[in-house]
């Protein structure tokens, strides 16, 4: 990578991260965000272990055993045997949980529309040309924030 790669990299890179962590901040807080990321991985990956699930999100596995107590008390996750190992208890949304991940998204995805909406029509054809890297960056994100799927 070339220094003018590095610093466009950079420069993208705040610009990117500015607008999502301002994101973050505007979404409701009737949950905290690891328990809306846990559910969002579930909804992305399917059932996981929770040793996994600790390991995605960055907490201890104590921490995620909590966290998912709490979830499927209140119905958005539910516990259950891997058929291939009787051993191994998989974590998975209910309905709810997945009803919740979309209401999210939803809500998420209006807000950025009224922004867009505020826009030049040579700025949203800009956005409109960065789409497919964009949509390239967030599969990187996943592969590499999900890790290997068991």
């Amino acid at each position: 990578m070339s220094r003018r790669d590095d610093a466009a990299g950079a420069d993208i890179g705040a610009a990117l991260y500015g607008l999502a962590t301002r994101a973050a901040r505007r979404l409701p807080r009737d949950m905290s965000l690891t328990s809306a990321a846990t559910l969002a991985t579930l909804d992305r990956t399917g059932p996981r272990r929770i040793t996994d699930l600790a390991a995605v999100e960055g907490v201890t596995q104590p921490a995620m055993t909590t966290l998912v107590r709490v979830m499927e008390e209140s119905g958005l996750v539910e516990r259950q045997g891997n058929p291939s190992d009787k051993r191994v208890t998989l974590v998975s949304l209910t309905e709810a949980g997945a009803a919740y991940v979309r209401t999210r998204h939803q809500a998420g995805v209006q807000a950025f529309e009224r922004l867009i909406g505020e826009l030049t029509g040579d700025e949203i054809a800009a956005l409109m040309a960065a789409l497919p890297a964009l949509r390239h960056l967030a599969e990187l994100e996943n592969q590499d924030r999900d890790g290997p799927k068991r």
